[in-house]
């Protein structure tokens, strides 16, 4: 009897996305593969019943390409949502699932490495459009930092950054954060 791969997949805005599917495709093609889909519940993708109806369609989709696969919503933070999920008798590896670099808090956090770390397991990372895009035409939002440190502004102990337009009256972020007037 041939060797079945227990995959465990952490993924919310990409839990359909086409370039997850695949992922997964890829994988069942090789051998019998059953998938255990993580979606966290963040606060910002609806919360915990957001997060369910992602899972139930994503697992639809799933299914619908010849995985085996079940899930669960876990808590809003990925890493934890991983860990609690995580379970090296039963899974032989992770695939975290995100969006590109550039809108994705889950690759800011540096989340793949963070989870290989954790568990020790092997960890696929698959970049992903988002799942609804193709139905909404559009694409996820990018936030981009307006502070001259970007995701370094944590930095700043708390200060406002200045929303001014460049070329506008005042002390600039960076003159402020130095402790000088312009």
């Amino acid at each position: 009897m041939p060797w079945n791969r227990h995959v465990l997949v952490v993924a919310n805005v990409t839990a359909g996305s086409q370039e997850l599917l695949s992922a997964l495709r890829t994988r069942a093609e090789s051998g019998p593969t059953t998938i255990h889909l993580v979606v966290p519940a963040t606060p910002f993708g609806g919360g915990r019943a957001g997060a369910m109806q992602k899972l139930q369609k994503a697992l639809a989709e799933i299914r619908a390409i010849g995985v085996q696969a079940n899930g669960s919503v876990g808590p809003p933070d990925p890493l934890a949502a991983t860990i609690d999920a995580w379970d090296p008798r039963q899974f032989d590896e992770i695939i975290v699932s995100t969006l590109p670099i550039g809108s994705s808090r889950w690759m800011r956090a540096g989340l793949p490495a963070r989870i290989e770390q954790f568990t020790g397991a092997p960890v696929t990372h698959v970049v992903s459009r988002p799942a609804e895009q193709g139905a909404r035409g559009g694409s996820a939002p990018v936030r981009r930092d307006r502070t001259l440190m970007g995701p370094l502004s944590v930095l700043t102990w708390g200060s406002v950054p200045d929303q001014r337009r460049p070329g506008a009256h005042g002390p600039t972020a960076s003159a402020r954060h130095a402790g000088l007037s312009a």
